[in-house]
């Protein structure tokens, strides 16, 4: 067999990129068929006369290169000759190999035929590759009939999969285990399942439950059958695991299986697993790597045709990541077509995905007779639904793209692509928003919506929610512009909630999608009616996008001011954007940001030399001009919007509008002359328009003179002229008819039931304008209006009348409505409600208003009557003046503010002297008697506001009993002010001597703190001189006992000095022993100090030291002289032992302060006395040791607890005397230090080393809360 040497990728073959190995190359299919066999048969032998007849066999070679077209006599032949199985599937193979699929099926039937008698294991071997055969037959066979044949007439691939079945199953019968038969019925499966659609539903645990997922599971189940009996060394099985998988969707695991093989076998290309590689890569979002496999399995292998499909179709989608129009996409775009799609078309004629990919390019150069053959084509030939489904989409968008669509075929393939995919719940989306274009075409709309539905409920498509929501927004839109009375609010909710998820589809960044200027648009209309807020933001956001959309010629980096560069910004986009803009800031009462975008919007407007154009671009002009000027006009730049409206008229003189405004901005400055003059003269240039006509009525409602005969109002003359010569459908007549009866009957008189009857009627007739206009407009908030104030007014229904104030109040932004709701609470008595309308309507633009001044000053005072409140009553006082300096002349306010003067003194005297001050019950007095002169002025008048009788008594009872009663308040009022003042005055003496009582405490105890603290200190630094002066001392000794121990030998070196025998020897190590057991302080370490090795831990072998939780107390010992040492003999050591916490608990405090004793940590008696013997010398008296211990015996027995075990010394008596007569001698004392202050006493004991807080101690004097270290 021969070698070749091949190039290997390490990305996807296992091996080194450019590493050259040697590998045996796999033939191609059939490659071990001979182009020739031999075959032995019987022939007459050649026999003499009159002989019987005999027979010999003959070696015939058969050529199986040149095969007959018609091989009955060959296959006779072998049925007489008895041929083997052997030859029957060689001779088959043959023809199979020379693509005669057909005469090979024959063949093996024959052969089947001729041994049917044989043994079973003769014939499963021509069952297993009839079987093959049939499944080749198949991949050539056509998916679905011809036009005009039928399932019956057509071997379609259905058919030759059903023979296949036949075959195995009659191969399976003979033996089920049959190693080749795994691998067939796996095939079988996985052909049976391609052409199955994917199940729409799904089990609980997210995986398929269908018919094409059970047909893979037994596919998968037989390759691993086959791959097991084979020991893993059957490839085929191995490949076919892998495609089961990937159809399975789990592509982590089929790329697995490709890998594996492509490792075992390096060389195999047909079929090549890199293909199936490239697939996997290409599923798991790997493009560049998927790209890579394929371009190796085409280097590879340069006649595959599938590897150069493949990378078509990446060049494909690469392509579409480029704008259509730009170059990059015609690079690839022809890149993928000429270069590799052509080629495999070439290669491979019946390969139905180079079909597909073909017909798209053709598709998009519109040759539609060769995208309807290609497609054609693909679907006979492909066994994937995938790819038929791709084809049957593009014979849908050829049949959508023509002039003259056949709707029916193009409804009829998209929905043979979706079905081809799954459909129902799944399927193919692009195919359902291709039958769904194809239902709105043919205006089944309901259809489409429906079909929407589904993919938004199903898919959660971010495109099907716009096409939804624009087509539920098309309904409100053309619903609002016929005018038709169709309620579409469920319609307009269902458009703003998809393209509002849009939206929200915009801002995840991780979707990378980009907003649509057009989508803002229409959620702007949305809005326009009740949201003109999010409107706005709409437009807004949509002005940021047209802005990036311009690229570097809007950026402007030399304008610093980021308003004047976005200014500058938004000159460069379409005036219509920002005329919209300042029209809904107008409406939100934004005049300043309006007049800006209007300016901006009015500079973008170009003229063009196309007539035609121009004559838009002019009306563009002035309808922006024209809203300029109103933004001047609100924002009370009276000049320039007069100038504006002008040169409007000077280009159109015919501009009613504008010449409205004039008008009205006349009258507005001359109220009195000149603008009457221009509102008669508007009236008389126009008459018949509507606009005029409103206007006028309205002048005439503020200019009118009253009337009480309704009949003779001239409002009332004009309303029902336009209504009855004009159009009897006016709501503006409509309306302010209706106000005209509200205004008639809330004048009226009440007294007798008639006229309250009569009252009553006049209210329902004005309730019937208003429900008139309502009918015409049921978003007139005015007429509601009115119907609100009737209820409130006639029924007394404040609670209703209010709901209906609240809700016209979100849409009408007038003072008006607030001035309602004002009056509405304040006769619920709900003031304070009352007061908060009614100063929102005053901040508003009614603060020149005396009326609602007055209303706050009614309010204040019914207020203050509840409350009895004088703060109240002074506002209420306070606004009714406000609004008779507003109107000085109206003798209605300056009865209020009477009337508030006398309500006033009435309170006050009313009041307990708690709850009043002598200030308050002056100020009664004076405006009383400035209340009596304005009654008495009123009275006087012509027309007073009420009966003269009623006034002038109010102005006597005031005269003469609140005036009384007030000068007795007040003369009881400063009675007990005195008097409450003398009581403050002895009570307020009193507290400032408590609290300098209080600072005197605080200043001792300040004083006395301080001398504490100054005490302490000093206690504290002469204890540290102590503690410092007797560690130098303590250093000294030990250099000097040093110095004694050791001398200078005859080499001049430093040695100890000899002992002076047994008794010397251990006296001097006892000695030198306890003097070891100084601890230094916690600033130096051991040898530090100068102090020499401890001795008794080598005596005892324990540490007494360290171990302070397994240590025990010490039995304490008394110290005596030698004579009553006899008598005491059980204590054998001078040591006294106690514990640490011992000391603690004896520490004596003097004077307050608090000391601590020191903790002296030693083993040995002379460490316990070399401080007290230097402290003793500066005492009057010295202490004997032996009266310390008199003193001290009873306690010091009592305070020892439990003995401790010591580590046992062996020391002779000679030695020990002498050593207690030393030690004697030494005069041990208890300690005290003295200073110039109060003597303090310091605990006598002294920490021996092993107890719980002694041994390697720092000695330290603890005072007060600071730890001071000895140095």
């Amino acid at each position: 067999m021969s070698t070749t040497t091949i190039l290997t990728n390490g990305h996807v073959n296992g091996q080194v990129n450019g590493i050259t190995t040697t590998a045996v190359a796999v033939g191609k299919r059939f490659s071990d068929i001979p182009s020739n066999i031999d075959f032995t048969i019987t022939v007459p032998a050649e026999t003499a006369p009159g002989e019987p007849e005999k027979t010999t066999e003959e070696i015939v070679e058969l050529n199986l290169v040149e095969l007959d077209d018609d091989p009955t006599e060959l296959c006779t032949l072998l049925e007489n000759e008895k041929a083997s199985k052997t030859t029957w599937l060689t001779i088959s193979l043959a023809y199979a190999k020379s693509y005669m699929i057909d005469l090979a099926i024959e063949i093996c039937t024959r052969g089947l035929q001729s041994l049917s008698h044989s043994q079973p294991k003769e014939k499963i071997g021509l069952l297993t590759l009839q079987c093959w055969l049939y499944i080749s037959k198949s991949r050539e066979a056509p998916r679905v009939p011809s036009e005009g044949e039928t399932f019956a007439e057509a071997k379609t691939k259905d058919f030759y999969l059903g023979k296949a079945t036949g075959a195995l199953n009659d191969a399976s019968r003979l033996n089920p285990s049959f190693p080749p038969l795994f691998l067939a019925r796996g095939v079988l499966s996985l052909l049976r399942a391609s052409f199955q659609a994917a199940g729409a539903s799904t089990a609980p645990g997210g995986a398929e439950q269908s018919e094409r997922t059970e047909r893979l599971r037994q596919a998968l189940k037989c390759f691993e059958d086959a791959s097991r009996v084979s020991h893993g060394r059957n490839m085929m099985a191995a490949l076919g695991k892998a495609k089961t998988l990937f159809s399975l969707r789990r592509y982590e695991e089929s790329l697995s299986c490709y890998q594996d093989v492509l490792s075992k076998v390096p060389d195999l290309h047909d079929p090549d697993p890199r293909i199936g590689i490239g697939c996997c890569l290409w599923q798991l979002d790997h493009p560049q790597e998927a790209k890579l496999a394929w371009q190796r399995a085409l280097d590879f292998n340069p006649d595959s045709s599938i590897a150069n499909t493949l990378i078509t179709l990446y060049h494909l989608n690469d392509a579409q990541k480029h704008s259509v129009d730009g170059k990059d996409f015609l690079e690839r775009y022809e890149k993928a077509m000429m270069t590799y799609g052509q080629q495999a078309f070439d290669m491979e004629k019946k390969n139905p995905l180079a079909h597909t990919a073909l017909a798209s390019y053709f598709f998009s150069h519109q040759v539609w007779n060769m995208v309807e053959k290609l497609c054609r084509k693909a679907i006979a030939l492909t066994d994937t639904n995938t790819v038929a489904s791709d084809a049957w989409f593009l014979l849908a968008k050829k049949e959508h793209y023509l002039d003259a669509p056949d709707w029916s075929r193009v409804e009829d393939y998209y929905n043979r692509a979706d079905s081809a995919r799954g459909g129902g719940d799944k399927g193919y989306l692009p195919a359902k928003f291709g039958l769904i274009q194809a239902y709105i075409m043919e205006g089944k709309i309901d259809d489409a919506k429906f079909r929407l539905e589904k993919v938004v409920q199903h898919h959660n498509s971010t495109e099907a929610r716009v096409v939804l929501g624009n087509m539920y927004a098309l309904e409100v839109f053309n619903n609002q512009a016929t005018g038709l009375k169709e309620d579409k609010s469920q319609e307009l909710k269902k458009a703003l909630a998809h393209l509002e998820q849009v939206r929200l589809y915009w801002k995840d960044p991780k979707k990378g999608a980009e907003p649509d200027l057009n989508l803002l648009l229409t959620l702007s209309r949305l809005y326009e009616a009740d949201q003109p807020d999010k409107s706005l933001a709409c437009l807004l956001q949509g002005r940021q996008i047209a802005i990036d959309n311009l690229g570097d010629i809007a950026t402007f980096p030399d304008v610093e001011d980021e308003h004047e560069r976005l200014q500058k910004q938004s000159a460069l986009l379409p005036p219509q954007l920002m005329n919209n803009i300042g029209c809904f800031q107008f409406q939100l009462e934004k005049y300043t940001d309006s007049a800006e975008s209007f300016q901006v919007a009015l500079g973008s407007c170009t003229p063009d030399e196309d007539s035609e154009a121009d004559e838009k671009t002019d009306q563009l002009v002035t309808s922006i001009s024209y809203n300029l000027a109103r933004s001047y006009e609100a924002s009370h730049i009276l000049d320039e919007a007069r100038a504006i409206y002008e040169q409007i008229l000077a280009r159109h003189s015919d501009y009613i509008d504008a010449q409205t405004r004039l008008a009205y901005i006349e009258l507005r400055q001359n109220p009195s002359s000149e603008g009457p003059k221009a509102i008669g003269t508007l009236y008389d240039l126009d008459h018949q328009d509507m606009e005029i006509r409103c206007l006028y009525g309205w002048y005439l409602n503020k200019a009118k003179r009253r009337v009480q005969n309704i009949a003779e109002d001239q409002e009332q003359r004009h309303y029902k002229h336009t209504l009855q010569q004009f159009d009897k459908h006016d709501q503006y007549s409509l309306t302010g008819m209706g106000n005209l009866y509200l205004s008639l009957a809330r004048e009226m008189r009440r007294e007798t039931d008639q006229e309250k009857e009569k009252r009553r009627k006049t209210y329902e007739r004005a309730v019937e304008f208003f429900h008139k206009a309502l009918q015409l407009d049921p978003k007139n908030a005015y007429a509601a209006q009115g119907v609100a104030i009737a209820m409130a007014e006639d029924k007394k229904d404040f609670a209703a009348a209010i709901q209906m104030f609240s809700k016209i109040k979100e849409s009408v932004k007038e003072s008006c409505v607030l001035i309602n709701l004002g009056h509405a609470y304040g006769e619920m008595k709900q003031f304070q409600r009352a007061i908060e309308h009614y100063e929102a309507a005053v901040a508003k633009d009614r603060s020149h208003d005396p009326q609602i001044l007055a209303s706050l000053g009614r309010v204040w005072l019914l207020k203050g009557k509840q409350e009895k409140s004088i703060p109240a009553m002074k506002t209420s006082l306070d606004y009714s003046r406000q609004a008779l300096g507003l109107a000085p002349d109206e003798i209605y306010f300056k009865f209020n503010i009477a009337f508030v003067q006398i309500q006033l003194a009435s309170l006050v005297q009313s009041l307990s002297e708690s709850k009043r001050t002598l200030v308050d019950v002056e100020f009664a007095i004076s405006g009383l008697d400035s209340a009596i002169e304005t009654f008495i002025e009123i009275s006087k008048a012509p027309r007073p506001p009420y009966p003269r009788n009623d006034i002038e008594q109010r102005a006597n009872m005031g005269r003469n009993t609140i005036r009384k009663q007030l000068d007795r308040a007040l003369q009881a009022q400063r009675e007990y002010e005195d008097a409450n003042a003398a009581k403050i005055a002895e009570a307020q003496r009193l507290r400032e001597a408590e609290l300098r009582k209080r600072e005197d405490a605080k200043r001792k105890l300040a004083e006395e703190e301080a001398e504490y603290k100054r005490k302490l200190q000093e206690d504290r630094e002469r204890l540290i001189a102590a503690a410092r002066e007797m560690a130098d001392k303590k250093n000294e000794e030990d250099r000097l006992r040093e110095e004694a121990e050791y001398t200078t030998d005859s080499d001049g070196n430093r040695v100890k000095r000899k002992g002076r025998g047994r008794g010397g020897a251990s006296k001097r190590k006892k000695k030198m022993g306890s003097d070891d057991d100084i601890v230094s302080d916690g600033h130096l370490s051991e040898g530090e100090a100068g102090a020499p090795r401890r001795r008794r831990e080598k005596r005892g072998g324990a540490d007494t030291g360290d171990d302070d939780e397994g240590s025990k107390p010490r039995k304490k010992r008394k110290l005596a002289r030698r004579s009553e040492g006899k008598s005491n003999s059980k204590f054998k050591s001078a040591e006294m032992v106690v514990d640490s916490d011992e000391d603690d608990d004896t520490a004596v405090a003097t004077n307050g302060a608090k000391r601590d004793a020191f903790d002296l940590s030693e083993d040995s008696d002379e460490e316990a006395t070399q401080p007290a013997a230097t402290q003793g010398a500066n005492r009057d008296e010295d202490v004997e040791m032996n009266d310390a211990v008199d003193e001290n015996e009873d306690e010091d027995e009592e305070e020892v607890v439990a003995p401790r075990k010591k580590v046992t010394r062996q020391i002779e008596d000679d030695d020990e005397d002498e050593e207690e007569e030393e030690e004697s001698e030494e005069g041990v004392s208890s300690t005290k230090f003295a200073d110039d202050g109060p003597e303090t006493m310091v605990n006598e004991s002294v920490a021996a080393a092993g107890s719980p807080d002694g041994g390697e101690q720092t000695l330290t004097a603890v005072i007060g809360d600071a730890d001071v270290s000895t140095v």
